[in-house]
């Protein structure tokens, strides 16, 4: 094989003096063409900023490199002029990145942003770059976008917004296409028609690709050769059977080993009532021509029931655009909705914001988007301790900062950080701050949507581990919202299938796993298996 791409003795430092932050050290990796690379480690280890240093996406001159060399197609791009990686970029070297809400523009339509980079490196007219928009969307899974693509992104779910980011990245078919987790928000049915196209487009263009992500078991599916980091250091690397079979190094055992696992304690029969739906329903109009006439509804929820008890987790799974993450916001009013609402006995459906605001430290939620949710203006401490200060929790200064320490070293933020701002810290790191947020204020009910999507593989183990203890210790009730139904099966009392918007399958969670009667919940659970099938055959030593 021909090589594409070779980082050697790479080292990336943010700042300088006392204040220097060493990123990376030392790091070295290569991919051939036709090769899949996948770089593994936890939230934190250096993958990411390793990867836009090779498109030199960092934040210069802030980020800098004391030493080391990238070469691709034997061009040095350390020192390479800004007019030549211009050229590359988004062209022979494309990437998709790990939060899609925030690499796509809020301004502009999903159509033009697709169209700007056909545009820019093939100079294609408007009506060919339509069309192969239209291809590109049937590629990744979303051909009924086409008749939407005037939309915003904000109009679309987190897994259809990340298949955007994955159709522009694929638009201009590149030598080296850069995944940073490019599967996170994705239902584990599209997941693997992505998965399965990124693996074609490898073969049939010759194309290198970079998977960084922290779901082992698409790495053992996917990759052909694994690099491990811990600590900003290259730790292991080997080709990925070898790996998988006879890791090395503790670090990566410890990797492989970590799953979630267990299940939640039963709740008793006289736990009480706080929160119950019936007949919910979230319709967004359609509206055209000049005076902007309703012409239909998309019907995002549609008649939706449920009851949650306390100390019970509610577990709400369903493809990409169902409708789970508008059923939790619309539990929570966050969004307009008819139908009844119940919470603490409370008919909370008709209430203003001045009703509102008092129940909202009992109604939390942690978003799917962790850097979308927290203002890049506020460092982590004031992030969290926003709550305490609306809610009066917190006499002083001093015991907000206590608080704020505690709900931080719960999930694993080194408490000397919470000065920092949201863009110093990793995706991962950024997901447990905002679970940080939620706990701190202590509530009855917690919406979690997709909390554990963007964490590696030992935090989601801990993070599931810690969910339950507070769990059972406050006696909080969860709505949790995911795809991975191995983490949704490790927390979930019962479980609700949601499909374009109505609720096809509802059960306790162990019906609906080892019994599953409808057509569409047996193909998830099946797609499921599959992934720990993937895993299973991992050999510790």
């Amino acid at each position: 094989m021909e090589k594409l791409l070779s980082i050697n003795d790479l080292s990336v430092s943010f700042g300088r003096g006392v204040g220097e932050v060493k990123a990376v050290t030392s790091m070295r990796l290569q991919i051939e063409k036709g090769q899949i690379v996948a770089l593994v480690g936890e939230s934190g280890s250096g993958k990411t900023v390793t990867a836009l240093s090779v498109t030199r996406l960092l934040p210069y001159p802030l980020a800098w490199h004391p030493r080391g060399s990238i070469k691709f197609d034997s061009q040095e791009l350390m020192g390479a002029t800004e007019p030549k990686m211009r050229a590359i970029r988004g062209n022979r070297i494309s990437m998709i990145f790990q939060e899609p809400l925030n690499s796509l523009n809020p301004l502009h339509s999903v159509e033009k942003q697709i169209k700007e980079v056909l545009h820019l490196h093939k100079r294609m007219s408007d009506g060919k770059a339509r069309e192969r928009v239209e291809e590109l969307l049937d590629l990744v899974g979303m051909p009924e976008a086409s008749s939407r693509l005037h939309a915003m992104p904000h109009e679309f779910s987190g897994g259809q917004q990340q298949r955007f980011m994955i159709a522009m990245a694929l638009a201009n078919e590149p030598e080296l296409l850069i995944a940073d987790e490019p599967t996170t928000a994705l239902d584990v049915t599209v997941q693997a028609q992505v998965l399965k196209l990124l693996k074609e487009l490898t073969e049939r263009f010759n194309m290198g690709l970079l998977l960084i992500t922290h779901d082992l078991s698409i790495v053992r599916r996917l990759a052909d050769h694994v690099y491990v980091m811990k600590g900003g250091r290259l730790s292991e690397n080997n080709e990925t059977e070898t790996l998988f079979s006879f890791p090395s190094e503790k670090y990566t055992q410890q990797l492989l080993a970590a799953d979630p696992s267990g299940k939640p304690d039963p709740v008793p029969a006289e736990a009480k009532e706080i929160i119950a739906a019936n007949g919910v329903k979230v319709w967004f109009p359609i509206k055209r021509g000049v005076i902007r006439r309703t012409i239909g509804h998309i019907k995002a929820v549609d008649g939706i029931n449920l009851i949650l008890r306390e100390g019970q987790t509610l577990g709400v799974v369903g493809e990409s655009g169902s409708g789970k993450s508008t059923l939790g916001r619309a539990l929570l009013r966050l969004e307009n909705s008819r139908g009844e609402i119940h919470f603490m006995g409370h008919d909370i459906q008709n209430y203003g914001w001045k009703e509102m605001l008092p129940l909202r430290r009992e109604l939390q939620i942690v978003f799917q988007d962790p850097f979308g949710s927290m203002s890049p203006r506020m460092s982590v401490f004031q992030v969290v301790e926003e709550g305490l200060l609306v809610h009066g929790l917190g006499v002083s200064y001093r015991d907000r900062r206590q608080l704020v320490g505690e709900a931080l070293e719960k999930v694993d933020i080194d408490i000397s950080t919470m000065d920092r701002y949201p863009h110093e810290f990793s995706g991962g790191q950024r997901q447990r701050i905002c679970v940080a947020r939620a706990l701190v204020l202590k509530p009855k009910l917690i919406v979690l949507d997709e909390p554990t999507s963007s964490l590696d593989m030992s935090v989601q183990a801990q993070i599931i581990n810690l969910l339950r203890h507070l769990q059972n210790k406050h006696k909080i009730a969860y709505v949790f919202i995911s795809h991975d139904l191995r983490v949704v099966r490790a927390l979930a009392h019962n479980l609700i299938v949601i499909r374009r918007g109505t609720v096809v399958e509802q059960g306790t969670a162990d019906e609906v796993f080892d019994n599953p009667k409808n057509a569409y919940t047996q193909a998830l659970m099946k797609a499921a298996l599959q992934n720990e099938a993937d895993n299973s055959g991992v050999v510790m030593i």
